[in-house]
C-alpha cells in the first residue's frame, strides 16, 4: 500500500494535532484529509508553512488552558441543584447522566460545557449530594457539587 506524507492543518484523532508531520496510506490523504481541509501534502513549499502553523496552535493552547483555569474556579463554587422525581427510599425513578448536568449547567448558569467533559462513572440513581469531576481540559479538572432533590421526603430507620 502507498503511503504519503501529510502536515495536518487541523487536529484529527489518532493522527495529530495541528501542525504534526503524518504518514499515511496515499488515497486516505487524497480522498479525505486534503479535500476535507484537514492536510496539506508535505512539501518544500509547505514546509515554511508549518512554523506559522505551530504558533498559531501555541498562541491557540495557551489561551485554551487559560481559560480552562478560570472555569475551574468558578466550577468550584457552583452548586448545582436538580429536582427529579424520587420515591420514598430516595431512590429516582429514571437517572441523572452527564447529558442531564450538562442541561441543567445550560438552564441555570448558562455556562455550556459538552457531555463528555463530565466524567459519570455510571448515571446517579440517588437523591442526595454528589460530587462530579469535570475535565475541562487535558491538565485542568474541576470538582462540581450536584444536590439531587427528591420529590418525596427520604424516611429514616426511625420513621
Amino acid at each position: 500500500m502507498a503511503k504519503t506524507d501529510v502536515i495536518l492543518i487541523k487536529k484529527v484523532d489518532g493522527l495529530g494535532g495541528e501542525a504534526d508531520q503524518a504518514t499515511v496510506a496515499a488515497g486516505y490523504a487524497r480522498n479525505y484529509l486534503i479535500p476535507q481541509g484537514y492536510a496539506i501534502p508535505l512539501t518544500n513549499a509547505n514546509k515554511r508553512r508549518v512554523d506559522s502553523l505551530r504558533d498559531r496552535r501555541q498562541k491557540r493552547e495557551t489561551e485554551e488552558l487559560n481559560h480552562a483555569k478560570e472555569l475551574q474556579g468558578s466550577l468550584g463554587k457552583l452548586i448545582l441543584n436538580i429536582r427529579m422525581k424520587t420515591g420514598e427510599d430516595g431512590k429516582m425513578f429514571g437517572s441523572v447522566t452527564s447529558q442531564v448536568i450538562a442541561e441543567e449547567l445550560m438552564s441555570q448558569f448558562e455556562l455550556e460545557l459538552e457531555r463528555r467533559k463530565i466524567l459519570l462513572p455510571e448515571p446517579i440513581k440517588f437523591a442526595g449530594e454528589h460530587l462530579i469531576e469535570i475535565r475541562l481540559h487535558t491538565d485542568v479538572t474541576a470538582n462540581l457539587k450536584v444536590v439531587i432533590e427528591g420529590s418525596a421526603p427520604i424516611l429514616t430507620a426511625a420513621e
